[in-house]
């Protein structure tokens, strides 16, 4: 495989009908990409306003029913092992359809769901089928896209799915002044029956039969293992799913720093989460409108990931104390800073992963995202571990998540490498 990933594939793959096809609309197939990458956030994200409801409702403890959280999780993750080689087998369609339907029918079950135990394994199959959306999304944009035109385009899709962590609690919360918790679940059915139909209608394949892999899990494994033997392609998943884990220790801690700990109101985090949400976004489209074509990727993904770090050091000089005793506004400011660099770093990890591999989209995809997921799974628990009166754990992990990925970067990837033997920025 090249050691410049970007000089691969413009002639033999982007150059297809089938692709030409795809491209022509555009607009549609962002709109249609941004939904899927949108539904799992929503999956989780609107459900967190009705998790107290749930506890009384179902009679369970409230350790049991944060199992629905982390089933969902699980199974969004190691979906994600199982559809991206499909999809390279039998295109991105026929598994991207089947995923949906599956989707849709356990989210109408968990609305339906008598007791916990029910509830958690019907949330791990929506979770398992939801994942096609997530890993296919992306492989589809590698079928359309090479080089800095990839780049962008996943800077655009983050600024649809960005969107979804923001409205999704309002929705949820909403849903609950009219409804009880099942109605969370029976919105998402909704949704999913609509994308489902708007992927039937409007995504066509984009994996024309002669790119596909024959063979079963033998050779899928064999893919993965090939993938991974890539030191540069591993280099970029271990940075993308390490910067991931600090988004995620934001996310699970942010609620009980900001209210617990700083005393803010619920309508205060919100808003903080939602500036947040909008700094993601905002940088986002300067990465794919401003610096992508105009800056080498790896150059910008580097400051991303320095910034990431000073950022989580910041946090972790605040709330350990050696300022003094430091208000919320502070560190809101590094939350916020931490936050909005994560769109310097994600959407080039996994452009520049992408670029190495496609041949294997799908799995390649797969890898990247359960990666992203797994990580992100165990540094959630992480920042609630010294209690719940201190935000160091949180800094902690975020700082340490930022130089390990810091640190895969630049030992993996070596990027300063593959310029100069491309004589081209990477």
């Amino acid at each position: 495989m090249p050691e410049s990933g970007q000089k691969t594939t413009q002639g033999n793959i982007t150059d297809s009908p089938v692709v030409t096809a795809a491209r022509r609309t555009g607009l549609l197939v962002t709109l249609v990409l941004g939904g899927l990458t949108a539904l799992p956030p929503l999956s989780m994200d609107m459900y967190l306003p009705a998790l107290p409801e749930v506890t009384g409702a179902l009679r369970a403890p409230a350790a049991t029913v944060q199992l629905t959280l982390t089933a969902c999780l699980a199974g969004m993750a190691l979906g994600q092992l199982v559809v991206g080689p499909m999809s390279d087998k039998w295109g991105r369609r026929r598994p991207l359809l089947t995923g949906m339907a599956v989707y849709v029918l356990a989210t109408a079950v968990c609305a339906l769901a008598p007791t916990a135990e029910l509830l958690i394994g019907f949330r791990l199959l929506q979770g398992l089928a939801g994942a096609a959306g997530i890993v296919i999304a992306r492989a589809v944009v590698r079928d359309l896209y090479d080089g800095v035109e990839m780049a962008r385009f996943f800077s655009t899709l983050m600024l649809i799915s960005g969107v979804a962590p923001i409205i999704a609690p309002l929705i949820g919360g909403q849903i609950l002044r009219i409804t009880d918790w099942r109605g969370v679940f029976y919105v998402l059915t909704v949704i999913g029956v609509l994308l489902t139909l708007v992927v039937w209608r409007f995504l066509h394949e984009t994996l024309p039969p002669e790119r596909r892999h024959e063979g079963g899990v033998g050779q899928a494994l064999r893919t993965m293992r090939g993938l991974l033997a890539d030191r540069v392609f591993t280099g970029y998943t271990l940075t993308g799913g390490l910067t991931f884990a600090a988004l995620f220790a934001y996310i699970s801690a942010s609620p009980f720093v900001v209210q617990e700990i700083y005393g803010a109101s619920p309508q205060t985090f919100s808003l903080l989460f939602g500036l947040n949400s909008i700094g993601l976004v905002a940088v986002g489209q300067i990465n794919g409108k401003l610096l992508v074509g105009r800056v080498s990727l790896d150059k910008v993904l580097g400051w991303g990931l320095v910034i990431v770090l000073l950022a989580g050091l910041a946090l972790l000089l605040m709330t350990s104390g050696v300022f003094g005793e430091t208000g919320l506004a502070p560190v809101a400011a590094g939350l916020f800073v931490l936050m909005s660099a994560m769109s310097l770093v994600l959407p080039n990890t996994n452009a520049q992963a992408l670029m190495r591999t496609p041949h294997a989209a799908g799995s390649a995809s797969a890898l990247l995202g359960t990666s992203s997921f797994l990580v992100g799974a165990v540094a959630s628990p992480l920042v609630g571990i010294a209690g719940e009166h201190t935000a160091v754990p949180m800094a902690v992990v975020q700082l340490g998540s930022a130089l390990l990925a810091l640190v895969c970067f630049l030992g993996l990837c070596r990027p300063w490498r593959r310029t100069e033997q491309a004589g081209a920025p990477a």
